[in-house]
């Protein structure tokens, strides 16, 4: 498998697949290419890495939330692929869209990554000392942590994960989150923190899941890709993004949603929160897997009215 910062193809005949440069962005599409090549009788020689720089990596000095939040870890991708310059990409799904771009599709989930969060720096939420500062640049995050603890300060801290789990270990915040997904992924010890239920802080929306994005033209592409599809992590998704869908453009509000299959079929918890935590309002969804998308969307629109300004 070849591996370069460009569109330009070094082996004639090879299928691009587009990312970002990030240690996680660059396991994740090395394991789906791993993936993509079992599933297909090829060898990863028959794949090409394109690494391509996102201004969500670009800009590392300010929250992604003034900048536009989401899109800004998928723009230049998307167009990549929409030029012709790579065939397909792989993403970390809680970064895409819920209104893809034009010519844009989704080809495959792979299957889910534990999706809860882990904390460092305290054992739970509540033995957070008195006045602690929290590194996040993610509003849901930081809404959580102050609707449970007001007097916890929030503080901005980009960067990929061994720079902010550096950042506690040098005190310059006292505590931060991460996906246990991405950790597992990184084959990062998870020993030093805590593995946090749902009900103490309920995950982003397709938190634990990649994805494939291909053109939606491209009929060879997606049917090579779509071997890849893990059907009960795909339907999960499809229930938090046709939440997020109904909540984007309209609440402003930190978004959290978690769909799991259990003894009753398929369940959504979600929830809405201020941005400092002064308020959240929940919802509870339970049904077929074949209502997910109907489920999510009842569950964001309750969510909705009843969020100030819905």
């Amino acid at each position: 498998m070849g591996e370069q910062s460009t569109g330009a193809v070094t082996r004639p005949g090879a299928v691009r697949v587009g990312t970002r440069g990030s240690p996680l962005a660059l396991t994740q599409t090395r394991q789906a290419i791993a993936a993509l090549a079992a599933a297909a009788g090829l060898t990863v020689d028959h794949f090409e890495l394109v690494v391509i720089r996102t201004t969500g990596d670009a800009v590392t000095d300010r929250p992604l939330a003034e900048l536009g939040g989401k899109g800004l870890f998928t723009k230049e991708l998307d167009e990549a692929l929409v030029a012709g310059t790579i065939d397909l990409a792989v993403h970390s799904m809680k970064d895409v869209q819920t209104d893809l771009a034009p010519g844009i599709a989704i080809a495959a989930i792979l299957p889910r990554v534990d999706p809860r969060d882990v904390l460092f720096g305290a054992s739970s939420i509540a033995a957070l000392p008195q006045g602690a500062t929290f590194g996040t640049t993610s509003p849901r995050r930081g809404a959580q942590v102050r609707f449970r603890r007001p007097d916890v300060t929030i503080v901005p801290l980009r960067g990929n994960v061994g720079t902010r789990l550096a950042k506690v270990d040098a005190g310059t915040v006292q505590a931060t989150m991460l996906a246990l997904a991405g950790l597992k992924r990184l084959g990062i010890d998870t020993a030093r923190g805590a593995i946090l239920d749902p009900a103490e802080v309920l995950p982003a929306a397709a938190q634990g899941a990649v994805g494939v994005t291909v053109r939606a033209a491209d009929a060879t592409t997606t049917a090579l890709v779509a071997q890849l599809n893990h059907a009960e992590s795909a339907t999960r998704v499809a229930c938090e993004r046709a939440l997020l869908a109904v909540l984007d453009g309209t609440c402003r509000t930190p978004i959290a949603a978690l769909a799991e299959f259990g003894p009753a079929g398929l369940h959504l918890r979600a929830a809405v929160l201020a941005p400092d935590g002064a308020w959240r309002h929940d919802a509870e969804r339970t049904g077929a897997a074949a209502d997910a998308e109907r489920m999510g969307r009842d569950a964001g629109a309750e969510l909705r009215r009843n969020a100030p300004g819905g």
